[in-house]
C-alpha cells in the first residue's frame, strides 16, 4: 500500500509555519533600501502598509482555494485546476530553481553572515576567502549556511514532527525578540526630537542619495513616485513572501479546509502588525538619514545600539540567527511537497514523487537541499531573489484571478470557505500587483527580465517531461 501524508499539525502549528517562513532576515535590513528610495517617514510606512495589505488580502483569498483543494501543493494544484498542467509547471519549476531553493540560500547565508559577529571568520571578507575558481570565491560563511541546510533538511526527513517542534520554537522565540525590541525601543530610547523631525515634511517623496554627506536629491513626483514605490516594494515584498508555504503541505494538516484559511489570515496579520511596529521603531530611534545609509543596510543593529549600546549588536545577531533559522526550517519542510505533488503528475523525477517510513517526501528534501546549497556557493542568490519578485508576485496575481475562473467553471463546487470581499478585495489586489509589476517593468528592468527567462525556460523542459512521461506510459523506456 502507498504511504500517504500523516495529518499532525493543527492550526497553531500552521500559523506559526505561516509567521515563522514570512520573517527571515528581511525586516532587519530592507528598510534601508526602502528609505533611499522613498526618502521619508510617512512613505516608508506607507510602503509596508501596502505590502501588508497586498498580503492579508492574497492570503484570506487563498482560504477558498485551499478549502477546496486541501492537497499538497497548494498554490501549484490551484494553478492547475485554474489554468492547465503547463502554467502549473512553470511555477513549480520556478519555485524549484530559484523561488524557494534561492530563499534558502539567502536565509542560509544571512544566518552564517550574523553569526560573524561572534566568529569573525565568517565575514565574507576577501582575506577569509578558503579558496577562489576563477571570480568565485568560497567563504566559510557559506559552507556553514549550507551545514545548516543539511541539518534542517535531515531533521526533516525524520517526520513533519520534528520539523512542527522546531517551527514552534524557533518561531515563538523570535516574535516574543521582535516585540522585546520594539518595546523597549519605544519605552527606552525613544526620543521625542528624533521622532518629531523624521515626521516632519513626512509626505514629500524623495531620493536618497547613497552618498550619505550628500543627502536628499530632488524630490520625486507623478510617473517617477511610482517608480520609486515599485522599486522600494521588492524589499518589502520579499520579506513578506513565504506566506503560501503552508499550503503546501494541506496533506499533514488537521482540518485543512478550515485551518489553512484561519492560519493564513492569523499568521500574516500578525507579522505585518509586527513589520509595521518594527519600522515605527527605527523612526522613534534612528534619523531618517542613519536608516537609509545603516552599515551594510543593517537598520536593525544600528537601532539596537542606539537602545541597548554597544551589546545591541549582539542582541540583534542572536535574534537574526535565532528568525533565519526558524525560516530555513518552515522553508525546506514546506518546499518539498511542491516537488512531491509535480513528481505524482509526471512532471518531476518520480522518486520526488515518494515518501520515506516517516510519511516526508525524502529525495524531495535532498534534491531541494542540493540546489539550495549550490546557490548559496554561487553567490548570486541575492541577485536571483531580487530578479524573481516580478515572477511570484504574476503568479500569486494568476491564482487570485483562478478564484474567478473556478467558480465560473464550477459553480456548484464544495467551498467551505470563501474569499473574505469576493470580489472587490481579489480585484484590487489583482491591480495592485499587476500595477507593481508594470511599474518594475517600466522603471526598474533589471528586476524582471532575468526572472521571465527563469520561467520561460520552464517551457522546453515541461515538453520534455511529457515526452518522457508519454514514453513510460507507452513502455518505450
Amino acid at each position: 500500500m502507498e504511504k500517504q501524508f500523516k495529518p499532525t499539525l493543527g492550526l497553531f502549528d500552521a500559523t506559526m509555519i505561516v509567521a515563522g517562513s514570512m520573517i527571515g532576515s528581511g525586516i532587519f535590513i530592507v528598510s534601508a533600501d526602502i528609505t533611499r528610495n522613498v526618502g521619508s517617514a510617512g512613505w516608508l510606512i506607507a510602503v509596508w502598509l501596502i505590502t501588508g495589505f497586498m498580503t492579508l488580502t492574497a492570503a484570506v483569498s487563498y482560504g477558498e482555494l485551499s478549502s477546496m483543494y486541501p492537497k499538497a501543493g497548494g498554490q501549484y494544484v490551484y494553478l492547475r485546476q485554474s489554468y492547465n498542467p503547463l502554467v502549473a509547471f512553470l511555477y513549480g519549476w520556478s519555485f524549484f530553481a530559484v523561488i524557494q531553493t534561492g530563499t534558502i540560500a539567502a536565509v542560509g547565508v544571512a544566518f552564517s553572515k550574523f553569526a560573524g559577529y561572534f566568529f569573525p571568520v565568517l565575514d565574507m571578507k576577501p582575506e577569509n576567502a578558503l579558496f577562489s575558481i576563477g571570480s568565485l570565491s568560497i567563504y566559510p560563511a557559506q559552507l556553514l549556511a549550507i551545514g545548516t541546510i543539511v541539518l534542517l533538511t535531515y531533521i526533516n526527513t525524520r517526520g513533519v514532527k520534528e520539523g512542527k517542534l522546531i517551527q514552534t520554537t524557533f518561531t515563538v522565540t523570535k516574535l516574543l525578540s521582535l516585540f522585546g525590541l520594539i518595546l523597549f525601543g519605544f519605552l527606552l530610547a525613544a526620543k521625542g526630537e528624533v521622532w518629531q523631525a523624521n515626521w516632519t515634511d513626512a509626505w514629500t517623496m524623495k531620493k536618497l542619495s547613497v552618498d550619505a554627506e550628500a543627502g536628499f536629491i530632488a524630490p520625486l513626483l507623478g510617473a517617477a513616485a511610482f517608480g520609486a514605490v515599485a522599486a522600494a516594494m521588492v524589499g518589502s515584498i520579499f520579506s513578506s513572501d513565504a506566506w503560501n508555504n503552508v499550503t503546501f503541505i494541506a496533506g499533514e494538516i488537521k482540518q485543512p479546509q478550515k485551518n489553512i484559511g484561519l492560519s493564513l489570515f492569523f499568521g500574516t496579520l500578525l507579522v505585518t502588525l509586527i513589520y509595521v511596529a518594527a519600522n515605527l521603531m527605527y523612526l522613534a530611534v534612528l534619523p531618517l538619514d542613519q536608516i537609509a545609509n545603516a552599515p551594510s543596510d543593517r537598520v536593525a543593529v544600528a537601532a539596537s545600539q542606539v537602545i541597548f549600546g554597544d551589546v545591541g549588536t549582539y542582541v540583534i545577531a542572536v535574534m537574526i540567527m535565532i528568525s533565519t533559522f526558524g525560516c530555513n526550517n518552515g522553508l525546506i519542510l514546506a518546499g518539498a511537497r511542491v516537488y512531491y505533488t509535480m513528481a505524482k503528475d509526471g512532471l518531476f523525477f518520480k522518486k520526488a514523487g515518494t515518501l520515506n517510513q516517516f510519511a516526508v517526501p525524502e529525495w524531495a528534501l535532498w534534491a531541494q537541499c542540493v540546489v539550495a546549497s549550490l546557490l548559496c556557493l554561487s553567490g548570486r542568490y541575492g541577485d536571483l531573489l531580487d530578479m524573481v519578485s516580478f515572477v511570484v508576485v504574476i503568479f500569486y496575481v494568476l491564482t487570485i484571478l483562478g478564484i474567478f475562473l473556478l467558480r465560473k467553471k464550477y459553480p456548484n463546487a464544495e467551498r467551505p470557505y470563501k474569499a473574505f470581499g469576493y470580489p472587490i478585495l481579489p480585484a484590487i489586489y489583482m491591480i495592485m500587483g499587476l500595477s507593481f509589476c508594470v511599474l518594475l517593468i517600466i522603471y526598474k528592468s533589471e528586476y524582471t527580465w532575468p526572472g521571465l527567462l527563469i520561467t520561460l525556460l520552464g517551457i522546453p523542459l515541461y515538453y520534455l517531461a511529457l515526452k518522457n512521461k508519454s514514453q513510460k506510459d507507452d513502455g518505450v523506456v
